[in-house]
């Protein structure tokens, strides 16, 4: 098993973005030298159903090919399934989970069943709103979980995804820099 790997397990919605968000983070990783993995997890659900997605990401190659049982890292991307999908299922008491919420750390911790490591929290509907004019909670927490996994360097990941988002939106700039100011902002509004 490698020892520097991090595996991270997204809890969403359909159509919130938490496969895009597991595809980036996988795509700036690797454009960081890292060996990757992301894959989703659903079946015929229609849009609002939960759904999970996945990374892996090592600076050695990786040759499991499962789903992740004990994750390092929890991304919920929508708070709501804290009430009915158990997001700490083997989450690493050394690792942490990331919550989409306008609640602090303590306040969310009363909901996560007995979860003895880290909480973060991070309101991406707000931050998303304020950046983009709509709610895409994906891009908020997409910079969370590079900020409290550590998992890309900061530097890095921006560059790559201003590249990322220059490519997609090329005739949309005004959607390019509401993206990296949604970026920015959440790398620093995480709590915990």
């Amino acid at each position: 098993m490698n020892e520097d790997m991090i595996e991270i397990r997204w809890h969403g919605r359909g159509g919130q973005g938490a496969k895009t968000a597991s595809q980036l983070l996988a795509d700036a990783a690797f454009s960081a030298g890292k060996y990757v993995q992301s894959f989703p997890e659903y079946g015929p659900e229609r849009s609002g159903a939960p759904i999970t997605a996945y990374n892996r990401i090592s600076d050695e190659r990786c040759n499991i090919h499962s789903n992740i049982y004990e994750p390092d890292y929890v991304v919920v991307v929508d708070e709501t399934l804290l009430d009915s999908v158990d997001v700490t299922a083997g989450l690493n008491p050394d690792g942490a989970i990331i919550v989409n919420t306008p609640e602090t750390p303590d306040e969310v911790r009363g909901k996560l069943k007995g979860y003895p490591g880290r909480v973060c929290t991070i309101d991406a509907r707000s931050i998303s709103i304020d950046c983009l004019g709509r709610y895409f909670p994906n891009t908020p927490m997409l910079a969370a979980v590079v900020a409290v996994s550590g998992c890309v360097r900061k530097d890095s990941f921006l560059k790559d995804m201003e590249e990322s988002y220059s490519h997609k939106f090329a005739k949309k700039p005004q959607v390019i820099e509401g993206n990296l100011k949604c970026l920015r902002r959440s790398f620093e509004s995480v709590q915990g």
